[in-house]
Formats: structure tokens, C-alpha cells, sequence
């Protein structure tokens, strides 16, 4: 497999690395509701895409806290691996969870993960050591440091290493391709008016006042003017 082939839904698995709230808490390069918007919008992309999915955890019980309860509501018939170790490619679970989904020719590794300069640094870097197959594809903005200055070398270093980086939209774009691709094309453009922002608030600007499409919520009628006298 090649750096130079896109991520489509056949070659991609996804890890997301310890998505905590005490984890969240220390971040400091992202807004930490942007943040979890992106991972959120990124699980809900792989779903659409049917991209098998690890969700692992450090020390839950006694400092990380619970996984973000929207993205595991995303997929809520999968197992969470647990982990003492910062880096989880010291877990025999998580090396075999991926190892498995590349068994089906799933090499390319898509990864979101808290914090940057440490767990998924640690992760890329061993993971690549190890098997030297996979390819780790770091996704930028639904990670995040414990300052810019921290995820920005963190995100150098393992761009050095061979790592790719990107962003969520870009691989959830990536995975549709095609806007002919009509069996995911309605999940897509749903998810994007979510999760989006501006690009999601055009699709709706673009639907209803150009293509004169119905509101996507019903409400009350519309009142006015009426200007005061």
C-alpha cells in the first residue's frame, strides 16, 4: 500500500486514544467544544462508512473519567480497550485490534487521540517501528496538546516520522469521493450540516433558498414584521 493512495472505506480503520474528559481538561490547542465536535463528527463519519473502529482508554476509574458519552453513543456495540500504559501500543488488545482489521487490508490507520505530544506521538512512532506496514494518518484537529506549541512540535515530529497528517473533514471527504456515490451521499450531507459549520450552514442556506428545499426542523409560524408604533 502507498502513501500516495487516498483513504477510502475498504483500505481505513480508526482508532480513537483515550477521548476523556480529564484528558479534554488539559488541553489547551484547540477549544475543547470544537474538539469534541470534531471527534464526534469523525466517529459519526466512520459509522456511515461502516470503517471498523478501536476505542481505547487509559485509567478510567481512577483519574480519565468516561469516554465521551456522544461519541460512544455513536457506536454502542463496541467494546472500550483498557489501558494502564500512556502509550497503547503497549497493549496486547489494541496491537491485536488493529492487527485484525489489517488482516482484511485495513494498513491505513487513521488516528484521534488525547493529548498529542504524548499518547498519540508515542503510538504513531512505535506502531510505525513495529510494523513498518501500517500507515498512521493523525488527525490534526480532533487531537489535541497541552498547548499549540506542544501539539504543533508533537504533530512535526511524527510528520518527520512518516506520519500524515489531516483533518476530519478531509477524511470524511475523502472516504465519500464521489458526490455520485448516492448510498452515502444524504448520510454525508446530514452529518456535515452538524457538524460542519459554515460548510454545513451553506448546504442549508443552499438547499432551501436556492433549491427550495423544506426546512430540515418545523416550528412555529413566522410572525412580522410589525414595526412598533
Amino acid at each position: 500500500m502507498s502513501k500516495l493512495e487516498v483513504l477510502t472505506p475498504a483500505n481505513s480503520q480508526l482508532i480513537f486514544i483515550d477521548q476523556q474528559p480529564q484528558m479534554a481538561f488539559g488541553v489547551q490547542s484547540i477549544d475543547r467544544q470544537t474538539l469534541k465536535n470534531n471527534v464526534v463528527g469523525l466517529a459519526k463519519a466512520a459509522k456511515i462508512f461502516n470503517i471498523p473502529t478501536t476505542i481505547t482508554t487509559v485509567e478510567t476509574q481512577s483519574f480519565s473519567g468516561n469516554t465521551y458519552p456522544e461519541l460512544l453513543a455513536v457506536f454502542p456495540e463496541n467494546d472500550i480497550l483498557e489501558r494502564t500504559s500512556m502509550n497503547s501500543w503497549d497493549d496486547q488488545n489494541v496491537r491485536d485490534a488493529l492487527a485484525k482489521n489489517a488482516a482484511d487490508g485495513r494498513r491505513k490507520i487513521v488516528v484521534s487521540g488525547l493529548w498529542t505530544e504524548v499518547c498519540n506521538t508515542t503510538f504513531a512512532l512505535s506502531a510505525l517501528h513495529d510494523v513498518p506496514d501500517y500507515e498512521i494518518y493523525m488527525v490534526a484537529d480532533a487531537s489535541g496538546g497541552t498547548s499549540s506549541d506542544a501539539h504543533k512540535y508533537a504533530m512535526d515530529r511524527m510528520v518527520q516520522a512518516g506520519v500524515i497528517p489531516v483533518t476530519w473533514q478531509q477524511v470524511l471527504l475523502e472516504w465519500q469521493r464521489d458526490w455520485a456515490r448516492k448510498e452515502t451521499y444524504d448520510a454525508v450531507t446530514t452529518l456535515v450540516k452538524e457538524h460542519s459549520g459554515a460548510y454545513g450552514m451553506g448546504i442549508d442556506y443552499a438547499y432551501t433558498m436556492v433549491h427550495g428545499a423544506e426546512e430540515r426542523v418545523k416550528h412555529g409560524k413566522r410572525i412580522g414584521p410589525n414595526p412598533a408604533k
